[in-house]
């Protein structure tokens, strides 16, 4: 018996992995985060399956729930949005579940960032300006920030910000990065990427508190950076010409002209 932890995607049933959707179809127990996981990506459930839906459910009776199905003997599916190795709550869960000697597998799924990054077209690591992408958040009443994770040191980088659970703080996340990036940086603020009511409100620091509106208040990712702009950026010497690259040698005496697709 193993407790499969499926990342469900960013919102759209059929970003799943293939993986994922077939080891659902295997398990006959499944459990779901309900306010977030599609109703659709249910359907790979077998026939009979028993379906839990844990939105309502605390730790303890979660894990009550996949003990169960270990003493019967059965496999179990664990879906989380998003992907599993950010703010999925997946840690908490593993830990009681090693602590019991049941056997854990983990499979990615489509990060949130990623969907909204596609809604809006564009490379978030763009040459000359930008070649970094922040995870963070902002604190909330189910965790908090440790000291040195501030949006103002993150600021200091002039990376991308992929700023989730944060919409909320909007106030404080416009006046922690204005002296860092400026009025005029680039914002985007993607709610509910990849699902059929997503929206996109595209604005920069100084005009976003006004562009966004009341309806628009959770499932929100809030990006910030130059490179939302996509403008004034280099062309990167991937595929250059004159670049000298492994699988592409320039010369005869290039280093790499003896190398083959299997070399390392």
């Amino acid at each position: 018996m193993t407790v499969h932890f499926i990342g469900a995607g960013p919102g759209a049933a059929d970003l799943l992995t293939l993986r994922g959707r077939d080891i659902i179809a295997s398990c006959p127990v499944c459990l779901y985060a309900g306010s977030l996981v599609p109703s659709e990506i249910l359907s790979h459930c077998p026939e009979g399956a028993r379906i839990v839906n844990t939105a309502p459910m605390d730790l303890d009776a979660i894990i009550a729930e996949i003990a169960a199905a270990h003493d019967r003997g059965q496999d179990v599916a664990r879906l989380h949005s998003g992907d599993l190795s950010v703010w999925s709550a997946m840690g908490e869960q593993m830990r009681r579940l090693r602590e019991l000697g049941i056997p854990v597998s983990v499979t990615p799924g489509v990060p949130s960032f990623a969907a909204a990054a596609a809604a809006l077209g564009t490379e978030l690591t763009l040459p000359g300006l930008a070649q970094s992408v922040v995870l963070t958040r902002t604190p909330g009443r189910a965790s908090s920030m440790p000291p040195g994770e501030t949006l103002t040191n993150f600021a200091a980088t002039g990376a991308t910000l992929a700023i989730h659970l944060s919409i909320q703080n909007l106030d404080k996340v416009v006046a922690d990065l204005t002296p860092a990036y400026g009025a005029d940086c680039p914002v985007a603020v993607v709610y509910r990427a990849s699902w059929p009511d997503e929206r996109i409100i595209r604005a920069t620091l100084g005009t976003i508190a006004d562009a966004l509106d009341d309806g628009i208040a959770r499932t929100a990712l809030i990006l910030v950076g130059p490179a939302l702009g996509g403008e004034g950026f280099a062309e990167s010497c991937l595929y250059s010409a004159h670049y000298d690259r492994r699988y592409r040698p320039q010369t005869a005496d290039s280093p790499w002209s003896g190398w083959s697709e299997g070399d390392d």
